[in-house]
This record gives C-alpha cells, sequence and structure tokens, in this order.
C-alpha cells in the first residue's frame, strides 16, 4: 500500500507544476501531470459555472497496436467524444494518457505492446502474469497521479470524484477503487471483455478486490462483446457481499465483437440517460 500512496503524495506536490499547453477542440485544455520522473498529458474538460464540480476521472484501455492506430485512429478522438457530454451534465472531466498512449506516447511502451511481446516470447501464462503486473504497479501509479491531480484542482469538490474503465481500464479502475475508499462511484465499460475467460489469475484478482470497495460499482457491456462475464461475475460477487451494485447489458451495437467492446463510444445515447442518473444519484447528495 506505500508504492500508490506514495504517488499520490508526490503528485499533489507536483501539481502545481501542471501547466496548461493550449486549447484543443471542443473547449478541452492540455494538462501536465506528473508521476515522479514519468510526464504524462491529459485532456480536461470544465463544465459551465462556477464550481467546485463533481469530478470524474476516465482510465482507457490498454492502448492500440500500430495497426490498430491506423484502422480506428487515436485515443484522442475517444476523449473528445465523452469529455463534451460530462462537461454538459456538470462534471470536470480528465482523460489521462497512460504510458506510451496517445499524448503520453513518448513515456515508454503501452501495455497492450507489452503484453503482445510478451504472448509471442512466452506464451498466454505470461502474457497474463505481465498484465496483471501492469495493473498492479505501472498503470495504476499513473492512474493515482491522475486521481492525485484532479482532486487538487481548485475547482473540484474533491468529496465527490468517481473513476470510469473502459476495457483494461476497467479492470485499473476497480484496483483503483479498493485503494480509494474516498471514491464516490465507478463504472465500469466493457470490463475485461477479451482477457476475462483467459486469464484466471486477473479473475481470482478482481473477485478479491471488490470485497473491498466501498463505492457503488455500476458494470455495463453491450452483449456482443467479446464476454460479459466481468460484469455478470463481480455484480454477483458484489451482491453476496451486500454492497451497493448495477449491472446492464445493453442490446448489441454494430455487428462484431470489436464494436460491441467499444460500447462506450459508439452507444453514447444508449447508456447517457442511466449513467449520469447513477453518478447524479452518489455524487451529488
Amino acid at each position: 500500500m506505500t508504492g500508490p500512496r506514495v504517488f499520490i503524495l508526490a503528485a499533489l506536490v507536483l501539481t502545481a507544476l501542471a501547466t496548461a499547453e493550449g486549447q484543443a477542440s471542443g473547449g478541452s485544455e492540455t494538462v501536465v501531470v506528473h508521476n515522479g520522473p514519468v510526464t504524462l498529458h491529459a485532456l480536461l474538460w470544465r463544465p459551465q459555472g462556477r464550481g467546485p464540480f463533481p469530478a470524474i476521472l476516465l482510465n482507457h484501455g490498454s492502448g492500440r497496436t500500430p495497426e490498430q492506430l491506423k484502422q480506428l485512429g487515436p485515443y484522442k478522438r475517444q476523449a473528445e467524444m465523452l469529455g463534451p457530454l460530462f462537461a454538459r451534465h456538470g462534471y470536470v472531466f480528465l482523460f489521462l494518457f497512460r504510458r506510451g498512449v496517445g499524448l503520453s506516447a513518448d513515456q515508454g511502451k503501452n501495455a497492450i505492446d507489452l503484453m503482445n511481446s510478451e504472448l509471442a516470447a512466452h506464451g498466454p501464462e505470461a502474457r497474463n502474469t505481465l498484465q496483471l503486473q501492469l495493473l498492479e504497479n505501472r498503470d495504476i501509479s499513473d492512474a493515482h497521479s491522475g486521481l492525485a491531480f484532479l482532486q487538487a484542482l481548485p475547482e473540484v469538490d474533491a468529496r465527490r470524484v468517481a473513476a470510469i474503465g473502459h476495457s483494461f481500464g476497467g479492470s485499473l479502475t476497480l484496483l483503483l477503487a479498493e485503494r480509494e475508499p474516498a471514491l464516490r462511484a465507478v463504472v465500469i465499460f466493457s470490463g475485461a471483455g477479451y482477457s476475462w475467460d483467459r486469464s484466471p489469475q486477473l479473475r481470482a484478482r478482481l473477485l478479491a478486490a471488490v470485497a473491498h470497495i466501498a463505492a457503488p460499482v455500476f458494470f455495463i457491456h453491450a452483449a456482443n462483446d467479446y464476454s460479459v462475464a466481468l460484469g455478470k461475475s463481480l455484480d454477483a460477487r458484489l451482491e453476496q457481499l451486500g454492497k451497493p451494485h448495477r449491472l446492464k447489458i445493453y442490446p448489441p451495437i454494430g455487428h462484431t465483437a470489436d464494436e460491441g467492446h467499444d460500447f462506450p463510444y459508439l452507444g453514447v445515447s444508449s447508456w447517457e440517460p442511466d449513467v449520469f442518473a447513477f453518478l447524479d444519484e452518489h455524487m451529488r447528495r
């Protein structure tokens, strides 16, 4: 537990060094988030009006391979789809680019490239081991720094912060919430859609993690995601534990598992009423 706390304290100290680097499209601001010697970048959206506002940290997926970047484009497009939406609903929104991804691409390799290399060199078990190591160490330290940056913003009510995660970022968000009891709400989109059925290590770790999460958790999948098992399994575990939870599996979107997995970006009109009703219930009391 000491390691992540050190990263949080370091991020709080260094928040004063975070600087705006120009305006991106959609009213966002590019900001710098320091995690020790690592310099990360993020896009930040603010609502209109006077704060303090509730706030959201978005934990994206594992990154994109060069082939996926050519086919799907950069993660920045995802940020620009979600940021204005959350700002319109009255939330400060931080889309943090972790190491090797998007605006932080110069800070090392992203998780997907590292896992694919490990898979090719040593097989699926080694890949799964590395995935958990990244989640528990490198990537969660980046997420902690983003959370600390967000909580320290003068326009943010630090008592009303939630975390949202997609795919690999969904697993990351659950581990973050396990260690951060101050989070007011958690939303998991397409959590571990690719990895849940392939990694007993990940399944065991996340089942253990939810026992220590204080915040209410909303699990969301499209029916044609790679797998909806994470949502079903962890929602059932929270039910057993008597903890606040919600699960919704929406109708298929598109025609492929890839499209189903990208539900947070392709299905905004479907989930928007439910997610903001959930967030408002738990963050505006």
